[in-house]
């Protein structure tokens, strides 16, 4: 599909207004009013039919409020020949929708198949074209961001380009908003997956939502990964709007999501279940707008689309009327979400100071100042080195070249246990691994409860979320 054949903005604006059903940002703004979460399954296949059929599948079994099309790896990085090769000859082995292949009119068919609206995820670094062609098939939130969907993800890719595709993506985007038609832009907390702390989350978010909004976009969600420990989860949650007002114009809407635990998940039904339902839980209780549902099946591959139905199902407990009256200790809430927006202060705020904020990232990143751990990147260090407390909650063993004060770096070595800062380094590989590990069972245990893996390429796809690319 080449460029040109894409229609105006007008006409993409038109057939928007024409689907006569709302966009994700009015989703999210319903939500945040009523007190409720917004729930959204991952998918994505490669064949046209087959993901119409998923769409309308999930859509008619769990009543989603928002739907994904997730894309396949050769249109994250831009290999158009090879997704187009594939799709021809076997469309099943696709880890997602080609979207950009298949083209915005089957883009639009799908969206008009379905009475909810649709968002783009992704995992690109370098998305233009396919973001052309979801604005082009009237699709109304377009997840990642510079920093957020290069690190975590690729290779070699400098940050400067990414930085410089998602520019022009929001520019766009701000085009669109003054159109009529307001973009959600979902920014990737989640990055690795892995272990990651909450304040570089959130200052990798505050950052990109700082050039989005500069550039016009007026609906920012920003998505945070579910760690385990739930007061730092809900005090992480909370703190996304206290740093919106805090750095982000007035005009622009900005929404907290929570990304279920997107790291090592348990192959039992009971275990997988109750992390499912403690995901949601803590989206209600954070007052998040949304919250990107996990399923039963994660432990053995590709979940099918009734494992997908089951998941959003169980999610949905989590708006009972009955959850407001569910309390966690507020002022263990205020302790950490207090020193989690002093570390996101002491981190972006040297570099908000700059004149030039996507070469001061850039640059922060090559010395150490900026850091995302277990980075498949040569353009991050790595240096940072994660862990979990004895609560669960993940903590700085190392801090590596983040900018903190001596305060911070005090406290986190405050709350680890001894073993960790005495551990010879096998040792601590050791408990790294237990610690990326949290959730899985026992040796033995999971024989009791055993979830089949059903890998079914023509019902389910996977998330570029938890694919790593070259």
């Amino acid at each position: 599909m080449d460029a040109d054949e894409l229609p105006l903005i007008a006409d993409s604006v038109a057939f928007v207004k024409g689907l006569k059903k709302p966009t994700v940002a009015d989703v999210l703004r319903s939500a945040q009013a009523q007190g409720l979460v917004a729930i959204q399954p991952r998918c994505g296949v490669g064949g046209h039919e087959q993901m119409r059929a998923l769409l309308l599948a999930l859509e008619e079994g769990a009543r989603p409020d928002i739907l994904s099309l997730t894309i396949d790896s050769y249109t994250r990085l831009n290999q158009f020949d090879m997704a187009l090769s594939a799709l021809c000859n076997a469309p099943e082995e696709l880890n997602g929708y080609p979207l950009v292949t298949h083209g915005w009119r089957r883009g639009r068919d799908l969206n008009q198949a379905i009475s909810v609206p649709l968002e783009v995820r992704h995992g690109s670094p370098l998305p233009r074209r396919l973001f052309e062609t979801a604005v082009a098939s009237g699709i109304t939130s377009f997840e990642g961001g510079g920093i957020s969907y290069n690190l975590p993800y690729c290779k070699d890719v400098p940050l400067v380009d990414s930085l410089n595709a998602y520019a022009e993506i929001d520019a766009r985007c701000g085009e669109l908003a003054q159109a009529g038609v307001v973009v959600d832009r979902e920014l990737f907390g989640s990055l690795t997956g892995v272990l990651v702390p909450p304040s570089v989350s959130l200052a990798i978010s505050v950052l990109e939502a700082v050039m989005a909004a500069h550039a016009g976009v007026a609906c920012i969600s920003i998505a945070y990964p579910q760690s385990g420990n739930m007061v730092q989860d809900v005090a992480a949650l909370r703190a996304i709007r206290s740093l919106a007002v805090r750095y982000l114009p007035p005009s622009v809407d900005v929404y907290p999501v929570l990304h279920e635990f997107m790291g090592v998940f348990p192959k039992s039904r009971a275990r997988a279940e109750q992390l499912i339902f403690a995901g949601a839980l803590t989206a209600r209780l954070g007052g998040a707008a949304k919250v990107v549902t996990k399923t039963i099946q994660e432990g053995y591959g590709i979940p099918d689309a009734s494992a997908n139905i089951h998941g959003m199902r169980l999610a949905r407990v989590a708006n009972a009327p009955f959850i407001h009256s569910i309390r966690l200790d507020e002022s263990a809430l205020d302790e950490e979400q207090y020193w989690i927006e002093r570390e996101v202060d002491e981190i972006v705020g040297p570099l908000l100071e700059a004149i030039d904020l996507p070469l001061a990232i850039s640059s922060a990143f090559e010395d150490g100042s900026l850091d995302v751990p277990f980075s498949a990147s040569r353009h991050a260090r790595s240096s940072v080195m994660p862990c979990r407390d004895r609560a669960g909650a993940v903590r700085y063993l190392d801090a590596g070249g983040l900018p903190f004060s001596e305060d911070v770096r005090r406290r986190n070595r405050s709350l680890l246990e001894d073993r960790w800062l005495t551990a010879d380094d096998h040792e601590r590989m050791q408990l790294l691994m237990a610690d990326i590990n949290y959730f899985l069972e026992p040796p033995g245990e999971q024989e009791f409860d055993f979830v089949p893996a059903v890998v079914e390429s023509a019902t389910q796809g996977s998330d570029p979320e938890e694919t790593y690319v070259a």
